[in-house]
């Protein structure tokens, strides 16, 4: 009765990593439970999501072939373009919420275009406009920009109102920290940097007071929600950005924080299924309205029982 913090399935939001082929259902070493599916195997998916109480579902899509300028990120019939109208076909209720980066697509790993070894932010933009207006065209409910490049919120933002999807709205991967927890990310998208970092472009780890600026300057350009990732190790930065901003307050259970505790549950040093909500109700305490996280189908069966 006084409990004041209370988590449900429809905090979260649940990724799926899609690849090409039929009946693919490839277990992700790094990340126990979690798979590389074709989109037959995603529909499938989504629908035990959906039947779990869980709203949305992120897709992350891992192309056939790979490019300098990651062209398979807005190709019409590109792997989550496929995604996309499959899952709204098979479960129209499901909220459908989609990646916009390049790092998945391009043969080098990194989220934009590269220009003597260099990130160049500007021409990214227009590429990451491209890919976003193909999602919505293909049925998303709402992109999701991680790229952290300068000014890609506004891109977006005008290519969706300019393209006939001005109702579509964008969910900003707005705090988005150069973190060591992205590793087995990196193995299920496929999408290591092939050199270099991606430091020049996403947060210092020890910036609190950057973290306020980058938000405040993605709201202005047009963001509706807006993310804070990693999670765990950045609570403080989701409980500024919630008590600063007058927005919904998403917030990413990355793939390193999921793997840590499967790894600790599996030596049997943990109870996996209460150290797993014990870390989803301080995300959502911290003032995470949203959650995305490889939990969620385990947490949800745990809050539906």
């Amino acid at each position: 009765m006084v409990r004041e913090t209370a988590i449900s399935p429809d905090d979260f939001i649940y990724p799926l990593f899609v690849t090409s082929g039929k009946g693919v259902r490839k277990e992700i070493s790094s990340m126990p439970g979690c798979y590389q599916e074709s989109v037959d195997e995603a529909v499938k998916n989504a629908r035990e999501v959906h039947s779990l109480g869980i709203p949305s579902v992120i897709l992350f899509g891992i192309p056939e072939q790979k490019d300098e300028t990651g062209s398979g990120a807005y190709d019409d019939n590109g792997i989550v373009q496929q995604a996309i109208r499959a899952i709204k076909d098979a479960v129209p209720e499901l909220y459908v919420i989609t990646d916009v980066c390049m790092c998945e697509y391009t043969s080098h790993g990194h989220c934009g275009f590269i220009d003597k070894g260099e990130v160049d932010n500007d021409r990214t933009l227009n590429l990451l406009a491209m890919e976003a207006l193909s999602h919505a065209g293909a049925g998303a409910d709402m992109v999701a920009p991680s790229d952290m490049m300068d000014g890609r919120v506004s891109a977006l933002r005008t290519a969706l109102d300019t393209g006939g999807y001005a109702d579509i709205p964008v969910m900003s991967y707005a705090a988005k920290y150069a973190s060591a927890f992205y590793g087995p990310f990196r193995e299920a998208a496929e999408s290591t940097p092939r050199f270099g970092d991606r430091r020049s472009y996403q947060m210092d780890p020890a910036n609190r007071r950057e973290a306020m600026k980058e938000v405040a300057a993605d709201i202005a350009e047009g963001a509706d929600i807006v993310m804070v990732k990693p999670a765990l190790s950045y609570l403080d930065i989701i409980a500024d950005v919630r008590e600063s901003f007058n927005v919904p307050v998403a917030a990413y259970n990355v793939s390193g924080e999921y793997s840590l505790v499967k790894a600790a549950e599996r030596m049997g040093w943990v109870d996996g299924n209460r150290v797993m909500m014990e870390i989803l109700t301080s995300i959502k305490r911290a003032g995470a309205d949203l959650i995305l996280t490889y939990f969620a189908k385990d947490a949800a069966r745990i809050l539906n029982s």
